[in-house]
């Protein structure tokens, strides 16, 4: 046989294989209305892993490892269609109040007046509303304990990445994200009134900030020193004195607001440079116009554990925004992964694989339904 006729004969069994899996799939169909009627779950692990167990000892040597994983693949995707025939309730949904920013009284910030974090709450809550805590699990604790209404936490920059400390606190705190706020990086260099750029000896500013501007720094072979936040940088080279020739990288704010001198604008390496700051809440939130929601899981040490995580999204057709894995920190090298998806509570395929993933999966934790501003 010539190459047409091998590619003919091998359309001829994918038709034959797609008629098959359709009438294998009404067949579920038919399970799926008696698992409901009986009040049975859709997850049968002993039945999956004997019929599994038994098509790998049914086949060639050579394709065993294949068939198993095909076979797999078709029972995910049963499985993911049982879920969808027996809707459930969508509890997350049940238990979430509206996100209504105008309500808080108290909203915790990290940082001071002028941080990046100020800049991001005031996109939602009135300066009146909002209070400065040194770090980022005092905002944790402040919305916990009912001392603030919701917390304002960076997580995530566009060039530096990831926020891990912020990620590790939402392993361990019980809150939810109710929005997601995306505002630029402007930095700028700053100093004393009277201060000219040729005598700044020294620059503080958060470690971020100074990977961000690293370019411009090496440039002009400016020393740096590490501080907790940008805005403390700036209120601490305002209260500097004259003769220490002290500069600071710094948003705007910061430097109007400590009364600095802006000596250089656009001093970041990348001039697309976003940093994400989320909303806290100790109660689940949940709008209409919301479509975004977060995860948090571990998976079993089993081969394709991941890939069938993963399938079952492209079977709900839900588009998975961000994936990122972090150590638990156990003697096995666990690790927990922080999941963004796209969709909204009240869409039954979003419905249908939270309850899916929440059973399946071990230590699963519904983060919130959010959308970005």
């Amino acid at each position: 046989m010539d190459l047409k006729e091998l590619r003919n004969e091998i359309d001829r069994l994918d038709t034959q294989i797609q008629q098959l899996f359709e009438r294998r799939m009404d067949i579920v169909k038919a399970v799926a209305a008696y698992k409901k009627e009986h009040d049975l779950p859709v997850l049968h692990a002993g039945r999956e892993n004997e019929v599994l167990d038994k098509i790998a000892a049914a086949s060639r040597p050579e394709y065993r490892d294949g068939s198993r994983a095909l076979f797999t693949a078709v029972m995910d995707i049963s499985k993911c269609s049982q879920s969808q025939l027996i809707q459930k309730s969508n509890p997350y949904l049940e238990q979430s109040s509206p996100f209504v920013p105008a309500a808080a009284h108290t909203v915790a910030c990290q940082g001071v007046l002028g941080a990046y974090s100020h800049i991001a709450a005031r996109r939602l809550f009135q300066d009146e509303c909002l209070h400065f805590y040194p770090h980022f699990e005092d905002v944790f604790q402040a919305v916990v304990s009912g001392d603030a209404d919701f917390g304002v936490l960076p997580v995530e920059n566009s060039n530096a990445g990831s926020v891990m400390d912020v990620y590790e606190l939402l392993k361990r705190y019980n809150i939810y994200i109710a929005r997601r706020v995306k505002i630029k990086v402007e930095h700028c260099l700053a100093a004393l009134p009277g201060t000219n750029f040729s005598e700044i000896q020294e620059v503080y500013s958060h470690e971020q900030a100074v990977r961000q501007c690293s370019s411009f720094l090496k440039e002009h072979q400016l020393q740096t020193r590490i501080y907790s936040n940008t805005a403390a940088s700036a209120e601490l080279v305002a209260h500097s004195r004259p003769d220490e020739h002290l500069g600071v990288i710094c948003s705007e704010l910061a430097a109007q607001r400590n009364g600095l001198r802006i000596l250089k604008r656009g001093i970041a390496n990348i001039d697309e440079n976003y940093t994400r700051f989320i909303v806290i809440s100790k109660t689940p939130r949940h709008s209409q116009d919301d479509d975004l929601i977060s995860i948090s899981f571990s998976l079993p040490h089993t081969v394709g554990s991941l890939y069938r995580m993963l399938t079952k999204f492209y079977v709900y057709n839900i588009n998975m925004e961000k994936i990122e894995s972090m150590p638990i920190g156990n003697k096995n090298f666990d690790v927990m992964f922080y999941l963004d998806f796209t969709g909204n509570l009240t869409e039954q395929n979003v419905t249908a694989l939270l309850n899916d993933l929440s059973a399946s999966l071990p230590q699963f934790k519904y983060l919130g339904s959010y959308k970005e501003i």
